[in-house]
């Protein structure tokens, strides 16, 4: 009975952060970045069950299909994986994939994470140490 709890305290928890911004960023894309975000916080992870589609659908008041692609994109990537008749979870562990699949991924991570940071006004290079001082943080509570 715990775990059924907690696994419920995991996607309301989830369903509590996410937000929709005027942005002009497409909304599932949205959705896709501030799941893969929690995730790389810690507030979910791997194992935990996710929401519901229909659950982040009614919560964000959007259409499930949008929710959907979001799921999608991010079970393309092996972040989570869709159960039919089970639920979605975090990915135990992230795919394996060749090394040209990796460098591409980790260049296409780059290159949003850029966009990004200019489209909020922040410097890349500022961003790139900030996100080695986080995971610096991560090792040193371990």
């Amino acid at each position: 009975m715990v775990l059924v709890y907690e696994c419920y305290h995991t996607g309301i928890q989830l369903l509590e952060t996410l937000r929709i911004e005027q942005s002009g960023v497409p909304i599932y894309i949205q959705i896709r970045d501030q799941v893969l975000r929690a995730i790389g916080a810690g507030t979910i992870k791997p194992g935990e069950r996710m929401p519901t589609m229909r659950q982040v659908a009614v919560a964000l008041r959007i259409d499930l299909n949008t929710v959907r692609h979001a799921y999608d994109a991010l079970a393309r990537t092996g972040v989570i994986t869709i159960q039919p008749a089970r639920g979605t979870f975090v990915a135990q562990k992230p795919p394996l994939d060749d090394l040209s699949t990796q460098v591409e991924r980790l260049n296409d991570l780059a290159h949003r994470t850029i966009a990004s940071a200019r489209s909020n006004g922040l410097n890349p290079i500022e961003v790139a140490q900030r996100i080695i001082a986080i995971e610096q943080e991560k090792d040193t509570r371990k």
